[in-house]
């Protein structure tokens, strides 16, 4: 008597490699559910809306005014003043705090803390923010009364004033830093040591490195990520409201009354003004997604 064993053949690999897709593209339906009913079908109602008049009728009045209406002009200068002012400083703080505790020599613990505390702060915004600098640095906060009281020093006879364009910056600040450092760190752990190696075989300083090999390959890193902090502070609003109300009448603020109809009350060009913004957070992402790829070329 002879027995047989039969072996089951394998599938084919096409057919598993057809099944792996089918199944990431099942597992990317919710977020491309997600993605659409909060940002596609919003974005192209608002951009219809931009082009339509009370009527439902098609104008270009709506964009003509971003151009030619003064307060909504300062609004947007005063947004891009804010957004440019607490990028660039959040940029070169967040800068050199990675810097130091990436390529600094500090003790491990403190990259942990440090990201731990960038991650948590970098999403801290709002009301609590606001109330938060208000009990700090406001007239009565602790910091000024502090300042007053122990040193002599009265912090708004100098001309300092929370609710302003400086205090506003320095608010953004507390969240644009932290979102430095995490954006930076991947690029500075990039950083090779042998091309720090070769610049000392070479007989290169320490100031040679920075100047002609680390500071290049930076530089895209750096200018994305202050892009993207343009784009972060730009579309804040929460914070600037909670804070300063209607005194600081930064774009968005002005968008809320266009839509919520306080005073002011026309839907459409509250979505033409929400375009605009569109397109200039576009335009920062955009950059920032674009130099971001040109960067990992070098630490790949």
């Amino acid at each position: 008597m002879s027995a047989t064993i039969e072996i089951a053949s394998p599938a084919p690999k096409g057919r598993t490699e057809a099944r792996t897709k089918t199944w990431a593209a099942v597992g990317m339906l919710p977020f491309a559910l997600f993605a659409a009913i909060f940002l596609i079908i919003p974005t192209a109602l608002l951009m219809v809306g931009a082009f339509l008049d009370r009527e439902g009728h098609f104008t270009l009045a709506n964009l003509g005014e971003l151009f030619t209406n003064p307060t909504i002009v300062s609004s947007f200068w005063l947004s891009i003043k804010v957004s440019f002012a607490s990028a660039l400083g959040g940029a070169l703080v967040g800068f050199f705090v990675a810097y130091a505790i990436i390529l600094g020599g500090l003790p491990g613990w403190m990259r942990g803390a440090v990201m731990t505390f960038s991650g948590v702060a970098s999403n801290f915004a709002g009301i609590p923010l606001a109330f938060a600098f208000l009990a700090t640095l406001g007239r009565v906060g602790l910091v000024t009364v502090l300042l007053r009281d122990w040193l002599g020093f009265n912090l708004y006879a100098t001309g300092f004033n929370i609710l302003s364009f400086f205090g506003l910056t320095l608010v953004y600040l507390y969240f644009q830093i932290p979102l430095m450092v995490l954006v930076i760190a991947p690029a500075m752990d990039g950083l090779k040591k042998e091309w720090r190696e070769a610049n000392a075989v070479l007989g290169g300083t320490n100031a040679d490195y920075w100047r002609r090999i680390a500071l290049p390959i930076l530089f895209p890193s750096i200018l994305g990520a202050t892009l993207l902090l343009f784009a972060n502070a730009f579309g804040a609003v929460a914070t600037a409201y909670a804070l300063t109300g209607s005194s600081l009448p930064i774009i968005p603020i002005q968008l809320m009354a266009q839509i919520r109809g306080d005073v002011l009350n026309n839907p459409n060009l509250g979505y033409a003004i929400a375009f605009g913004m569109v397109v200039i957070t576009s335009l920062s992402s955009g950059a920032y997604i674009w130099l971001r790829s040109y960067s990992e070329r070098w630490v790949r």
